[in-house]
């Protein structure tokens, strides 16, 4: 019955480094790590693994993050652009840049602890895209909607 245990943790150990080495090279193969990371990241990974296959990792479905205060907040909204609280890079919109995290603007206003109405775009960008709308003909009831009715090909040559 021993030797049963001892070999059941050699293949657990044995199949935890190839999954490890299987995470790390899927992360690595998407993200920029240094070399000088590296290890530490492939040790983390391999811990966290042991830690959920022997039970004594605590499972956290939430991570802590760090609140801004509310002067970060207002010096987070610029007229230009957002500086996002993820990765502190300014954008124009966060939407897209939070879906790449898996987060969406309910979730990430909630992870960073964020009033309800904190924008997803910047103020000078929605106006822009809104005068560019606008000048399109977008928005506009009906008939009209287009000042100049379509024309066609045009006037046929005489033979």
């Amino acid at each position: 019955m021993e030797r049963n245990v001892q070999e059941d943790a050699v293949t657990t150990s044995s199949s935890l480094v190839d999954l490890s080495a299987e995470i790390v090279s899927a992360y690595v193969a998407r993200n920029h790590v240094s070399m000088t990371d590296l290890p530490g990241l492939i040790a983390s990974v391999h811990a966290t693994l042991n830690g959920l296959a022997t039970g004594t990792a605590p499972i956290s479905a939430a991570e802590d993050f760090e609140k801004p205060s509310p002067a970060q907040i207002r010096k987070s909204i610029t007229p230009d652009t957002l500086t996002s609280f993820v990765d502190g890079k300014p954008y124009k919109t966060l939407k897209r840049h939070l879906a790449s995290h898996g987060l969406d603007p309910y979730s990430y206003r909630a992870r960073y602890g964020l009033p309800a109405d904190y924008p997803m775009v910047a103020v000078n960008y929605a106006a822009q895209r809104s005068e560019l709308a606008k000048s399109i003909g977008l928005g506009r009831v009906g008939g009209q909607a287009s000042a100049e009715a379509p024309t066609g090909r045009g006037p046929r040559k005489a033979a």
